[in-house]
């Protein structure tokens, strides 16, 4: 193995799998779910887009279902 390696004359080129790994996307949030993650982001030291991806990621692997059945807030007598 040589001590020092010349670099200079490669050629570099792109990281043909770095477009898969993440997907950019914009989404809409409550104010009140980013605070919880920038909260969670001071604590950890990680920051909360990522603490949000490993959330879902959960989510996915868990195979976990959406349950959107509303309480009705009227009281019948």
């Amino acid at each position: 193995m040589k001590a020092e390696y010349d670099l200079s004359q490669m050629k570099s080129r792109k990281n043909p799998y770095a477009s898969k790994l993440k997907k950019s996307v914009t989404i809409r949030l409550s104010e009140d779910v980013v605070g919880y993650f920038k909260e969670m982001a001071e604590c950890t030291g990680v920051p909360y887009q990522s603490l949000i991806n490993l959330y879902l990621r959960d989510c996915v692997q868990q195979h976990r279902k959406v349950d959107i059945s509303w309480q009705s807030t009227i009281k019948t007598l």
